[in-house]
């Protein structure tokens, strides 16, 4: 079993959810998050004062997959976020030992 955690743009989550979906991903766990890479924020304006914005919006994405699904899933979410400009986000995997559905403790990949 892997670890799937994807960092993207908030514009790009609709897409990167239905593309999951079609190669049969069924559960996630979503989060927003606040942070920034190499982008490093912007400056606005607000009330006529400048103020710099240097955690930007993102969403997170978390699987754990079963590693048949692994390969498929991160092809998705490239195709689905990837604009090609600095922003678009990052995939990071782990590998996971075990898994455990709480209601009924059954363990390994028939728990995901």
């Amino acid at each position: 079993m892997t670890k799937v955690e994807a960092i993207i743009r908030p514009s790009s989550f609709e897409a990167v959810k239905s593309a999951l979906h079609e190669i049969g991903v069924e559960g996630m766990t979503v989060s927003d998050v606040r942070g920034h890479g190499r982008q490093k924020g912007h400056t606005e304006v607000y009330r006529g004062r400048e103020y710099a914005v240097d955690l930007l919006p993102k969403i997170k994405i978390e699987m754990v997959l079963p590693d048949t699904l692994v390969e498929a899933s991160v092809r998705a979410i490239l195709d689905a976020a990837k604009t090609g400009k600095i922003g678009d986000g990052k995939i990071f995997l782990s590998r996971v030992d075990d898994a455990i559905r709480i209601r009924n403790e059954e363990k390994g990949e028939p728990a995901l």
